[in-house]
């Protein structure tokens, strides 16, 4: 968009659902965490499609300079938020069916941890463990496939939780967070320098190191959400 305004050229953006638009959840990104996975004020699973999103970018003067695309959005035909939806080809090597593309807003959280969620497997996004996890019953064992050339912990036996056949989820889950981080061997070494950006925010990692609820984590969103949802409903194509 911010290339095609700055040369004059339109846009037409073909719309397709999302198949995490059902709900929104998340905190609101801290603008001085932005990056290339956080660029704009929105929580973490926002719930529109790419061309409402496209709209409110315009809209809201997100561009830079402030510019404008020359944006035309063709929209999907009998869609809504709340229609299901399996994506025909995969979105990543590494999201390879319905249940990893659902549980990715949840799991993605451990990519700024010593966390695996199974790169080097056939599970990927779908389950998560690591070497500096209390041994359970759950393990496997990374090694380079399609997805992950060197995958993290390549080789090492990671113990943790197996998420295959988990209910679809209709909101952010910190459980799996919360409960690994208090089983980590050691947490001083649990998160890396990654994990604020795909928060979007400081707040989350003091958040789960002090030990606060996941309810009032979840409060503390509630706030930028409701203003969130205000900006989201002007450039809504669908309900």
């Amino acid at each position: 968009m911010e290339v095609c305004a700055e040369n004059n050229i339109p846009l037409i953006v073909l719309d397709r659902p999302n198949p995490n638009a059902h709900y929104i959840d998340g905190p609101v990104l801290d603008m001085k965490h932005q990056s290339f996975v956080g660029m704009h004020p929105i929580p973490v699973v926002y719930g529109m499609t790419i061309g409402e999103y496209a709209i409110m970018i315009n809209g809201e003067n997100w561009l830079k300079n402030q510019i404008t695309c020359d944006l035309i959005v063709v929209p999907i035909s009998n869609y809504s938020h709340e229609t299901p939806y399996s994506l025909p080809i995969k979105p990543s090597p590494n999201l390879p069916n319905d249940q990893s593309i659902n549980l990715y807003p949840s799991l993605c959280f451990f990519e700024g941890t010593n966390v695996s969620v199974g790169r080097g497997t056939d599970m990927q996004f779908q389950i998560y463990g690591s070497p500096f996890l209390a041994m359970n019953s759950f393990s496997f064992t990374p090694q380079p496939n399609y997805g992950a050339k060197s995958p993290p912990h390549q080789g090492v036996e990671c113990y943790g939780e197996d998420l295959r056949f988990y209910p679809k989820l209709n909101e952010l889950n910190l459980t799996w967070l919360r409960d690994a981080y208090s089983l980590s061997l050691d947490s001083n070494v649990f998160f890396n320098d990654f994990f604020k950006k795909l928060a979007g925010n400081d707040e989350l990692q003091r958040q789960i190191e002090q030990g606060i609820s996941i309810e009032e984590i979840k409060e503390s969103w509630e706030k930028d959400l409701k203003s969130f949802k205000k900006i989201r409903k002007k450039y809504l194509l669908y309900h």
